[in-house]
């Protein structure tokens, strides 16, 4: 089969476009046509259905599309492995990790990683979803629980648990609840039960919302909940990393808190030599450690 023909394919079922698709690889329309067409030929079938707002792809086309998604993932890994010989770590870094990890705590320290590799081009993709790292959708994770595929180097960063917190402003106009049944005069600001998030921190949410609560407000992320938290909307379910970088939130009810989420780093094994992982890792573990150092200094374990 044309490997030529094939990455035009892939170009256009990516871009969903013939225009598009020309654009991004500098040729005509009529000469991606051309291709697409000599492609449909050649293996006597239709990848795509004409509309005027564009191309879908067939059923063929969408088995086309996976292959050759799969072997541009392949690629991209070679290219990664061939990059990662040479000495200095400079080009692309993909991390996947969740929205309130990564917008609370990860990304306010990136200015260290580029101070020691102006090179390193950081793509942050923040989401709940796990990404999955063996087919190259991300080069490394960070996660709230290990992960369960076997080919994934791993290594256990922290632990992480849900509590209550609140703004100074808020306290001294409603008052601070002593028990959990005071907490039925405040307003809760936590994470939406239907939203996608660790089971420690739903588990905790919904045993308060058991103890007749006056009001709520739901986010469908710790960023979010952080926000409203420091507006003095109410008093919110926070990951405890966020008292480092945010100390003027003050921890509501000490006993009440979620169980321990273990937070994991993971890349696939075949990037296992890669310098941009390693320096990706030990740039974490080295933020780990002071980020320990620094909430027993604040005594906040």
């Amino acid at each position: 089969m044309d490997w030529d023909k094939l990455r035009i394919f892939h170009a256009v079922a990516d871009a969903g476009s013939l225009t598009h698709a020309g654009d991004a690889l500098h040729l005509s329309q009529s000469a991606v046509s051309r291709q697409i067409r000599a492609l449909e030929e050649s293996l006597n079938t239709t990848l795509f259905h004409r509309h005027a707002r564009g191309l879908i792809l067939t059923e063929q086309g969408e088995l086309l599309f996976d292959a050759t998604s799969s072997m541009v993932k392949r690629l991209e890994a070679a290219t990664a492995r061939i990059h990662d010989s040479e000495e200095e770590v400079f080009g692309e870094l993909r991390v996947t990790t969740t929205t309130g990890f990564g917008s609370l705590w990860l990304a306010p320290r990136l200015q260290k990683l580029y101070d020691k590799h102006p090179e390193l081009n950081i793509d942050l993709m923040l989401e709940e979803r796990v990404l999955d790292l063996p087919m190259r959708e991300a080069d490394v994770a960070i996660r709230m629980k290990e992960p369960s595929q076997a080919d994934l180097i791993r290594k256990r960063l922290m632990s992480v648990k849900m509590r209550l917190y609140a703004a100074p402003d808020y306290l001294d106009r409603f008052g601070t609840p002593r028990t959990l049944e005071e907490l039925s005069g405040h307003r809760l600001i936590c994470q939406n039960p239907r939203s996608a998030q660790v089971t420690a921190g739903l588990q905790l949410v919904q045993n308060l919302l058991t103890h007749d609560i006056h009001g709520t407000l739901t986010v469908n992320n710790y960023f979010g909940v952080l926000q409203a938290v420091i507006s003095s909307l109410g008093i919110g379910v926070l990951p405890d990393y966020i008292i480092e970088d945010f100390p003027s939130v003050v921890r509501v009810l000490p006993d009440v808190e979620s169980n321990e989420v273990p937070v994991f780093l993971a890349y696939p094994e075949e990037l296992r030599q890669s310098k941009r992982i390693a320096a990706f890792r030990d740039f974490v573990q080295e933020e780990i450690v002071a980020h320990r150092t620094s909430r027993k200094a604040m005594g906040a374990e």
